[in-house]
C-alpha cells in the first residue's frame, strides 16, 4: 500500500501546483469540481494499479487529471514515458498509427486511473496502448446525485444528456470535441470519451486488434461501437474482423458484429455484478477477486496476468463451466437504439478462424448471448 499512497500523494501535490493557473482560466468550473476531482483520483488509486506509473508520468498527467476526451499513448513498463494527445490529429502525429490496442478505464474517470489500467494492458500485450480519459465534469455531478455513478450500466445513459452543462461553462475541447460538432444530425448524443473512442476506431488510418475496458469504461466502449455502427457500418464490419474485446468488472452488450468478446469478472465483484446484464454469461470468473485491479490490495483483479492468458489463446482454468444461456433469452440492452435492434436480426455473424476448444466455446457463448431483441429499450 505504500507505493499506492506515495503515488496518490505525489499526484495531489503536483496537481496543487497548477491550481492557481487553472483557477484563472475557468474559475467557476475549477472551484466547483476540484474537491470532487481529488476524491475521484483517490478512488482510482484504490481501484487501479497506479504504482505502475513513474513519478515523472504522474507529474506529467497531473495538470490534466480529469480532462474528458484526453488521449494517452502508454508504453509497457520500461518502454519510456507516456504521451498526452489533446486531439485525434495530435494522436496521429505522435505515433498513433503504430498503436493497435485501445483501453478505457472507469470508476473515478481520472487520467491516473486510465494510465494505470492502460499500463497493465500494455504489459500484457508487450506493446503501447491508447487510453482515453473519461473525466469528471458538472454533468457527472448531476448524474451522481441520480445514482448513475453507482448504477453505471442502468442509469449511465443520463450522463450524455448532462454534458451540455460542461459545454455551457467552456470545458477544455479535447479528443474528438471538434469532430463531434462538425457532424450534426448523427443523433443519439453520446459522451466525449465515447465520441473520442468512436473517432479513433472509425479512422481508416488506424487499426486495432484488441479493445479492453474496465468498470464504466465498458459502457463507454459499447456506446462508441454502437455510435460507429450508426454512422459507418462498413467500417465497423472491417474493424470486427480479427478484433477481440475484453471487458473487466462488468458485462455489457456489444454490437453483434463482434463475436470475440471475453467478459472477466471477479468472484467477489458484487459491484460489477449489479452493473452487468444478467443475461450475459461470464467467460472468466477469477476466484477471490473483487472490482479493484490494484495489485497492492488483497483480492485484486490482476489485469496483466489474466490478459496474458487470453492473448495466449489459452483460457485460464477459472473459465466458468456453467451451461450456456438458452437461445431465446435476450440481453437487456438499454444502450441500443430501437432502429439498431431492428436491424440486428438481419446481420450475419462472420465466421472466424479455428481456435482452441476453450476459446471457441467461449466465443459461441458470446455470440449466442449478445443478439439483441427488437423489444430492447431506447438508449
Amino acid at each position: 500500500m505504500f507505493d499506492t499512497a506515495f503515488t496518490l500523494g505525489l499526484t495531489q501535490f503536483a496537481r496543487s501546483l497548477s491550481f492557481p493557473e487553472r483557477l484563472q482560466r475557468r474559475p467557476f468550473r475549477n472551484v466547483a469540481l476540484e474537491a470532487l476531482r481529488a476524491r475521484n483520483t483517490g478512488l482510482d488509486a484504490l481501484f487501479y494499479d497506479v504504482k505502475a506509473l513513474s513519478s515523472e508520468e504522474v507529474f506529467y498527467i497531473s495538470d490534466s487529471i480529469t480532462a474528458e476526451g484526453l488521449i494517452m499513448i502508454v508504453p509497457p513498463t520500461g518502454g519510456g514515458m507516456l504521451t498526452l494527445c489533446d486531439s485525434v490529429d495530435e494522436y496521429l502525429l505522435r505515433g498513433g498509427k503504430d498503436v493497435h490496442v485501445l483501453a478505457i478505464a472507469g470508476v473515478g474517470g481520472s487520467a491516473i486511473g486510465a494510465a494505470a489500467f492502460a499500463r497493465n494492458v500494455a504489459d500484457a500485450v508487450d506493446a503501447p496502448v491508447a487510453a482515453i480519459v473519461s473525466g469528471y465534469g458538472l454533468g457527472d455531478v448531476v448524474v451522481e446525485t441520480m445514482g448513475g455513478s453507482f448504477f453505471f450500466g442502468w442509469l449511465g445513459h443520463f450522463r450524455s444528456q448532462m454534458e451540455t452543462l460542461d459545454d455551457a461553462v467552456g470545458r477544455p475541447q479535447l479528443g474528438a470535441y471538434a469532430q463531434r460538432h462538425l457532424k450534426p444530425g448523427t443523433g443519439h448524443r453520446s459522451c466525449l470519451d465515447a465520441d473520442t473512442a468512436a473517432e479513433l476506431l472509425g479512422d481508416p488510418r488506424l487499426s486495432f486488434h484488441m479493445l479492453a475496458a474496465h468498470s464504466s469504461g465498458n459502457r463507454a466502449l459499447s456506446e462508441a461501437l454502437y455510435r460507429l455502427r450508426r454512422t459507418n457500418r462498413q467500417r465497423l464490419r472491417t474493424l470486427a474482423e480479427g478484433l477481440r474485446i475484453v471487458t473487466f468488472g462488468g458485462r455489457i452488450v456489444m454490437p453483434p458484429e463482434f463475436t470475440d468478446v471475453v467478459d472477466v469478472v471477479g468472484e467477489l465483484d458484487w459491484y460489477g455484478e449489479v452493473n452487468s446484464r444478467p443475461q450475459i454469461g461470464t467467460d472468466i470468473r477469477v476466484p477471490l477477486a473483487g472490482h479493484s485491479t490494484n495489485t497492492d490490495l488483497p483480492g485484486s483483479l490482476q489485469v496483466t496476468k489474466v490478459l496474458r492468458e487470453i492473448v495466449g489463446k489459452s483460457l485460464p482454468a477459472v473459465v466458468e463451466t456453467a451451461a450456456p444461456a438458452p437461445a431465446d433469452v435476450q440481453p437487456l440492452a438499454e444502450n441500443i437504439p430501437v432502429e439498431e435492434a431492428a436491424d440486428t436480426a438481419k446481420d450475419e455473424v462472420v465466421p472466424t478462424a479455428p481456435e482452441s476448444a476453450p476459446v471457441a466455446a467461449a466465443k459461441r457463448r458470446t455470440a449466442a448471448r449478445r443478439k439483441p431483441s427488437k423489444t430492447d429499450s431506447i438508449h
